[in-house]
């Protein structure tokens, strides 16, 4: 029968002893344990990218990036700058008919204007509320320019030659009421803009083709011209002379030619809190062309107007 070993307490104590050198070996490069049982290590935290939320966190650096790269002329009352803006717009019209009637309107056909990339604005406009007075009295709302898509093609700020051009697309749904509408037909405008500068002067301009989607006998097709001689005076003056055409090419009106003049002038930039800045203007609008009047159907379609603009950048 084999005696069995009694452990002293001298071995007993040892135990620990051996316990501690062979986890501090497993430690060691080549060591069991090291080799067989790693640390788990933490994975590094990866940042999930929103581009959703990054497009809108760096929309101001696209608006100031199309800005610079564009003349920085006032957008004018009565054309339509191929300019990009980023704004909110209200004019405010009071036009005299040859039929003796008033039409106030507001809004004018205006409102909010982005730039969502560095060559394109959008245009989301609130149709205009008009109210007639003196002949045939209505109130109510006009169809709406609901929404315009601009592309700039060509530009250049000041210092690299002054000059800009670009491309619109609008649409206008009939949504007036009876008074006010061309219903059931939409209209199509395509535009092309430009403008050229020289020291504190510039001209901008358009010119553009009404397409009817309906009703092309009552309504008819038309040609479009516009065009704004501006002048920046000191900081905050730029007195303009618009020019305001448009020809019909079919419809009621076929043949016939309508031209407005408007002298003006609008105030700005002045700036209200960081990059918000607030401008106004105001132009008295008189039809030179034709120089008679005729009332089967109006033409022109108002003999003179006030027009008062008002923005606020950003």
């Amino acid at each position: 029968m084999t005696p069995k070993r009694i452990i002293s307490a001298n071995d007993a104590a040892s135990l620990p002893a051996l316990y501690v050198i062979a986890s501090l070996a497993a430690c060691l490069p080549g060591g069991a344990f090291a080799a067989d049982m790693p640390y788990p290590q933490p994975e590094p935290a990866m940042a999930q990218a929103d581009p959703i939320a990054d497009y809108f966190a760096t929309w101001f650096d696209r608006v100031d990036a199309a800005q610079a790269s564009q003349p920085h002329w006032m957008t004018p009352i009565t054309t339509v700058t191929p300019r990009l803006e980023e704004e909110f717009r209200y004019d405010q019209f009071q036009q005299f008919l040859g039929n003796g009637a008033e039409v106030n309107n507001y809004f004018g056909g205006k409102g909010l204007e982005l730039i969502p990339t560095t060559t394109n604005e959008i245009l989301i406009n609130v149709p205009a509320f008009q109210q007639r007075t003196n002949h045939e009295p209505a109130t109510g709302f006009a169809d709406g320019n609901f929404v315009t898509v601009k592309q700039r093609l060509l530009s250049a700020n000041e210092e690299n030659g002054n000059y800009i051009l670009s491309a619109f697309l609008g649409f206008q749904a009939p949504t007036g009421i009876t008074a006010f509408t061309n219903r059931p037909a939409w209209i199509v405008t395509p535009t092309i803009a430009g403008g050229i500068g020289g020291g504190d002067f510039d001209i901008q301009g358009t010119i553009s083709y009404t397409l009817p989607t309906d009703e092309r006998n009552h309504i008819g097709t038309s040609l479009v011209t516009s065009a704004t001689l501006q002048y920046h005076i000191g900081e905050y003056f730029w007195p303009e002379f618009a020019f305001n055409d448009t020809q019909w090419t079919s419809g009621e009106r076929a043949g016939r030619n309508q031209l407005f003049v408007s002298p003006g002038i609008m105030f700005g930039r002045f700036q209200i809190y960081n990059r918000v800045k607030f401008n106004f203007g105001i132009a008295y609008q008189v039809a030179v062309l034709p120089d008679h009047h005729i009332t089967d159907p109006l033409t022109p379609m108002y003999n003179h107007a006030w027009i008062l603009s008002m923005r606020v950048t950003f």
